[in-house]
C-alpha cells in the first residue's frame, strides 16, 4: 500500500487493523522519526526548517510558513499546511487520519492534534480508527490545547490555552475549557 492509498484508505474512517496498514504506518513512523530527530537535534534557519518540514510531508510548503521546532509527528504524510500559518514549540501532530491547517493559522505551544481514536471494546482496544482534523482561515490555537479527532474548527474562531476540543467549532467564536465550551462571538 501506498502513502495515497493509505490516505483514501483513512478517510472512509474504517479501522487501521491490517497487514499492509500496519507496514505503511511502520514504515513512515520510522521515517518521521529520522527527519523530525534531524529537525529536533540542532539549529536551523527558517529556510532549512520548511525543507525539512516538506521532506516529512512529501510536498514543497510555503515559503511563509514558520514552525519554531521542537516539532513531533509520527506520521507526517498526512499534514496539509495553507498560506502564513505561525506553528511554536512543542506541538505534536498526530496526523495519520489527516490535519488540514488554513491560510493564517496561529498554533500556540505544546498544541497537541490527535486524529486516531481506540476501539473502546477492550479486545479491540489496539484498533486506531482515523478521523480528520480541520481548521479554517485565521484560526488561533492556545498554548497547551488538544484538537481530538473529527473536529472542524471554522474560520477566525479562538480556542483559548488548555482547551480540549472534542465538537465542532463555530467560526467566528471563542472557546474553552475541559471539555471545550462556547464562551463569546467575536465581532
Amino acid at each position: 500500500m501506498t502513502i495515497e492509498e493509505f490516505k483514501e484508505y483513512v478517510k472512509s474512517g474504517k479501522s487501521l487493523d491490517t497487514p499492509a496498514i500496519f507496514e505503511v504506518l511502520n514504515r513512515q513512523s520510522d521515517e518521521a522519526r529520522k527527519i523530525t530527530f534531524k529537525l529536533n537535534g540542532s539549529y536551523h534557519s527558517m529556510t532549512e526548517i520548511r525543507e525539512l518540514l516538506s521532506e516529512l510531508f512529501g510536498y514543497k510548503v510555503p515559503e511563509s510558513l514558520r514552525v519554531f521546532p521542537p516539532f513531533y509527528t509520527d506520521f507526517g504524510r498526512n499534514i496539509h499546511i495553507g498560506e502564513n500559518v505561525f506553528i511554536n514549540a512543542c506541538c505534536q501532530f498526530q496526523d495519520q487520519g489527516g490535519i488540514w491547517i488554513g491560510d493564517g493559522c496561529l498554533i500556540g505551544h505544546n498544541v497537541v492534534f490527535a486524529t486516531l481514536n481506540h476501539d473502546l471494546e477492550p479486545e479491540r482496544r489496539q484498533v486506531c480508527i482515523p478521523n480528520s482534523i480541520e481548521l479554517g482561515k485565521n484560526v488561533w490555537v492556545g498554548s497547551n490545547a488538544t484538537i481530538l479527532s473529527g473536529v472542524k474548527i471554522g474560520d477566525n474562531a479562538v480556542v483559548a490555552a488548555g482547551a480540549v476540543v472534542h465538537k465542532d467549532v463555530e467560526a467566528n467564536s471563542i472557546v474553552g475549557g475541559v471539555p471545550a465550551k462556547f464562551i463569546k462571538w467575536i465581532k
